[in-house]
Parts: C-alpha cells; sequence; structure tokens
C-alpha cells in the first residue's frame, strides 16, 4: 500500500452569504483548518482568510479573493481546500481522518479489514472498519482499542479481544 497522496483537504464548504461585505457561512467545517490568515484553495484559486467570527461549529469567513455578496453567492457550495503542505502541524497522536481512509486494520498478524472513513461520535472518533462476510467494526481511537497507527506503512493495528467485550 502506498503514501498518502491526496494534495489537499477539505476545510468545509461555502455557504449562504453572511452580510454585504463578502462574509458567508462555512458548512461542514473543519475549525482547524480555517484560522485568520489560512491559506485556502476554492474554484481553483489560493487566497486567504481575511475575516473570521462565529463559533467552530458555525464559522463565518470572508475572502481576501471574494469581497461581495454576489462573488460569494458565485462560490455557494464549493469546497474550501487546504493544501497539505499549509495544514498546521498536529499533536503527537493524532491523525487526519483522510490519512486513516483505506488503511490496512490487523490484530497483531491477523487482517481484520480495511478502514472505510473516521467518524465523530459524542464520546469519541471512531474508526469505521468494513470487513469481508462480517458486520462492519467501530475502533473508538482510544489507547485501549488501538495498539499502534502507521500512516506510512498504511496499517492500523487494533485489539480484538478489547473491542469484543466493548459496546462501540
Amino acid at each position: 500500500m502506498g503514501a498518502v497522496t491526496e494534495p489537499f483537504l477539505s476545510a468545509g464548504r461555502v455557504g449562504r452569504p453572511h452580510g454585504l461585505d463578502g462574509s458567508f457561512h462555512v458548512t461542514r467545517p473543519r475549525p482547524l483548518l480555517l484560522g485568520l490568515g489560512a491559506t485556502v484553495h476554492v474554484d481553483g484559486t489560493a487566497t486567504t482568510v481575511e475575516r473570521r467570527a462565529g463559533t467552530d461549529d458555525r464559522p463565518i469567513l470572508r475572502l481576501a479573493a471574494a469581497t461581495t455578496r454576489e462573488a460569494v453567492l458565485a462560490l455557494r457550495g464549493q469546497d474550501l481546500l487546504v493544501a497539505r503542505e499549509d495544514l498546521p502541524e498536529l499533536p503527537e497522536g493524532e491523525y487526519w481522518a483522510e490519512d486513516l481512509a483505506g488503511c490496512a486494520v490487523v490484530d497483531g498478524d491477523r487482517p481484520v479489514g480495511v478502514v472505510v472513513r473516521m467518524l465523530p461520535l459524542p464520546s469519541c472518533e471512531v474508526l469505521e472498519v468494513r470487513r469481508e462476510g462480517a458486520p462492519e467494526l467501530l475502533v473508538p481511537m482510544v489507547r485501549d482499542a488501538i495498539r499502534t497507527i502507521d500512516v506510512a506503512a498504511r496499517r492500523v493495528d487494533v485489539d480484538l479481544a478489547f473491542l469484543e467485550g466493548q459496546e462501540v
């Protein structure tokens, strides 16, 4: 399995305008990627975040490349993308969800399945794992459930004995 190669990560989407100055609501936001001064790509153009208001759950942005309500209306529904080289450094033990999708899941030497995606749940994030001939498996992103994650090797080692005793 190869290394992760997607050049961009999604930071959200341009939503409805907020006022007349080009500000807009962001749908499906990833607040860590939408800081003031951040470089985002929208509709093939690199631009910077000039204004950030609202909350992490409902941010309001204004971009240097879209300073009118009409400009925002033309971009509505477009993805806000951040280039990998512009991503902030993650703390130890944290991962970009896109980097885990497609990783092989094993229990030691025993194959378990493949990560489909990471899902946010109220108590913690979980990995949704597709298994051959078995129901999907939800693996909580906690130390007792996951022994190691090696993004470069595209491998997640889980403890199935722990998972069988848990309601995930």
